[in-house]
């Protein structure tokens, strides 16, 4: 194999991977739409961030009590104070 057949080999292999990336260049990106919430969308998720925070706060209630619930109204701590 001569020089002059090397280059036109290596030629050939440049040809081809030009037109490989000339395929993958020509291929559509698909274009990251922006996404937007309509104020129904975001009162929806708002509703549902406090329900999970309540719930959470509830908890948290529950466990410092050791099981019990406690309830921060006057009514409650009204009707604790007369038991005793």
């Amino acid at each position: 194999m001569g020089v002059h057949d090397i280059l036109t080999e290596i030629d050939r292999e440049i040809n081809q991977l030009k037109q490989a990336r000339a395929m993958l260049e020509g291929t559509p990106r698909r274009a990251r739409r922006k996404r937007n919430l309509t104020p129904e969308g975001r009162r929806r998720i708002a509703e549902a961030v406090k329900r999970r925070w309540a719930s959470q706060r509830k908890s948290q209630l529950v466990d410092a009590a050791g099981g019990w619930a406690i309830e921060n109204s006057s009514a409650t701590n009204l009707a604790y104070s007369s038991q005793r």
